[in-house]
């Protein structure tokens, strides 16, 4: 089903224009690191070694916090694990001495499977909860190195790797940190603007929406969370280094709050944000020295001064783009006659089927013996009053609920509950009662996300950024841009999707389910908050829709939508089944008349 359409190419060069001049900050920063040495002493440079090393850790934990939106404040627990598997194999106190490098791959190794063991609870715990099990891990590990004398040293600590040449000084040192701060840059830039950094911020900020695009939360988050621990463990290994000598008292709660602060301070979703914020905090201890002993409380206090005066922290004071002002009189004019290149096969004529559906919320019967048939090519309305079952039957065929009794089918196939990510595969689409938006993402990278099933690469691709994740960025891009021209938004592509009206909301929420070339379509009252005219151009897109071979169900409350453009009516009441049939039929129906439409 998922074909990529043949439609022409937006122009290159803007877009290379625009990323050369997103480049700009992050060349800056490099200019000023690399000449630092020779402007600056010694100790300067002990100081920008250690920001590098801190950037280590933080730019692949910010895929975690500030693109995940999970609250992982331990991290630095992590930072501990690296610096001492290091420092333990290179010393000898447990095996025979090792190579440096050998060292510094088992503690990404260890550190990879220690936030993956971390970050599991991620799963299922949320917000606070989740962030008390990452302190607790922390100290869990400086209690554990504080005991295994024999190991670690305990309280008086172990001896840091020492560095060939030409890394054994600290220009040499200086420069192979940056040069891993550089990569990991690189690297978590890559994976932000592939889909899987866009599927990190849509569990964040609409994981139904995320869901129901085909994308796993356990399988984005696990990876993140290897990734994101293999970085820490390599960060602690540079650490030790630099410190010559560790103990548990080196890995202090300041410095988990530093690794998470600056994270918040630089702004969610963003690179160069937490990398400027990182920065600063390695820094501004150097400058207010007296002040040391109130670390915590003044790292407290700019978050308060930053959460009050810019919410979204650095990153949003650096978008300017966001801020400017949108034309007043927009129309949303969709263009369905370009459906055709987005349909380039029809889809297959199997049909979705619910048998003798019951569903029950404590004594509430939700749905009672409901058998309902979506058959493709056509627009299969649900009505019926509030509280009848209509959004219900919507999550029993997307997965979100388990019915009691009954099956939902796809031909032959049964649909099994509580795995809405794979409804997506099968080729089911949807849209929701109120828009599930990414709004700090564009209205094109909104629409993105609805295409994720259809991309190859895998995560590792996107980090390295190789041939098969730059042609699913091409063809994501390319879908997404008729998607935008199919339902008339294509001149708000690249504007943050919460500065949209609601009626662009739902049009861009269509165009997202578009994505996927889907064999059937769900729609959640998507007239609501409507204008008449809106309404008129909804209700002949959705015609269009089913005449490529897509079964639509629609539930709406705009009965003349209903009864204008569905070849088959089903009215509920009560989780039954109170009419069904043409929609003359139903309109002429005693109970459906007394019940629902009145007269």
């Amino acid at each position: 089903m998922n074909h990529t359409a043949s439609t022409p190419r937006p122009a290159a060069a803007p877009a290379l224009g625009h990323t050369l001049l997103k480049l700009i900050p992050y060349a800056a920063i490099l200019a000023v690191a690399l000449v630092l040495p020779f402007i600056a002493n010694d100790y300067w440079v002990l100081i920008a070694t250690r920001a590098a090393i801190y950037w280590v850790l933080v730019s692949a934990l910010n895929l975690v916090v500030g693109f995940a939106g999970q609250l992982a404040i331990g991290w630095v627990a992590l930072l501990t694990l690296g610096a001492y598997t290091t420092s333990v194999l290179t010393a000898g106190t447990v095996l025979p001495p090792m190579p440096l490098l050998v060292a510094f791959a088992a503690a990404a190794v260890v550190g990879a499977l220690a936030g993956l063991l971390v970050g599991l609870p991620a799963l299922r715990l949320r917000t606070f909860y989740f962030a008390m099990t990452t302190l607790g891990f922390a100290t869990i590990t400086t209690q554990i190195a504080l005991a295994w004398q024999d190991v670690t040293g305990g309280g008086i600590g172990i001896p840091g790797p020492w560095l060939p040449s030409p890394f054994d000084n600290a220009l040499g040192f200086y420069l192979l940190c940056l040069g891993l701060a550089a990569v990991l840059t690189w690297m978590t830039a890559n994976v932000a603007r592939s889909r899987f950094g866009r599927g990190l911020v849509a569990i964040r900020d609409a994981e139904v929406a995320a869901e129901v695009s085909g994308i796993s939360k356990p399988a984005l988050l696990v990876a993140v969370f290897l990734f994101s621990g293999a970085a820490a463990g390599v960060a602690g290994g540079l650490f030790a280094t630099l410190q010559s000598y560790i103990s548990p008292e080196a890995f202090t709660f300041d410095l988990s709050v530093l690794f998470f602060i600056a994270i918040l301070i630089g702004g969610r979703g963003s690179i160069l944000g937490p990398l400027i914020a990182t920065i600063v905090l390695t820094w501004l201890p150097e400058f207010a020295a007296p002040l040391v002993v109130w670390s915590t409380f003044l790292y407290a206090l700019l978050l308060l001064v930053i959460v009050l005066a810019v919410p979204g922290g650095i990153a949003a004071m650096l978008d300017f783009g966001s801020r400017r002002p949108l034309a007043r009189d927009r129309a949303v004019v969709p263009r369905e006659e370009l459906l055709g290149a987005l349909f380039t096969e029809r889809p297959a004529s199997s049909a979705i089927v619910l048998k003798d559906v019951v569903l029950s919320f404590g004594a509430v019967r939700a749905i009672d013996g409901l058998d309902l048939t979506i058959d493709p090519g056509e627009v299969h309305g649900l009505i019926g009053p509030n509280g009848s079952g209509k959004t219900t039957t919507l999550n029993v065929i997307c997965g979100f609920y388990k019915p009691d009794t009954g099956t939902v089918r796809v031909g032959d196939d049964v649909l099994k509950p509580g795995e809405p990510q794979h409804r997506a595969e099968v080729g089911i689409a949807r849209t929701f009662q109120t828009p599930r938006l990414i709004g700090e993402s564009t209205v094109l990278e909104n629409v993105m996300v609805g295409g994720d099933t259809s991309g190859r690469a895998t995560f590792a691709e996107a980090l390295l950024n190789l041939p098969r994740n730059h042609a699913d960025e091409v063809m994501l891009r390319e879908r997404a841009d008729l998607a935008l021209r199919i339902v008339g938004l294509e001149a708000l592509a690249g504007v943050r999707a919460d500065r949209l009206q609601h009626s662009e909301l739902r049009f861009m929420e269509i165009a997202r389910a578009l994505m996927l070339q889907p064999r059937f379509l769900l729609l959640d009252e998507p007239a609501a908050g409507l204008s008449g005219d809106e309404i008129a151009r909804l209700g002949s897109l959705i015609e269009s829709v089913s005449r490529h071979g897509v079964g639509v169900l629609l539930v709406e409350h705009h009965a003349d939508l209903i009864f204008k453009i569905c070849h088959h009516v089903t009215v509920l009441d009560l989780g039954r089944v109170l009419a069904d049939g043409t929609p003359d039929e139903v309109r002429t129906h005693e109970d459906v008349v007394s019940a629902y439409l009145g007269g």
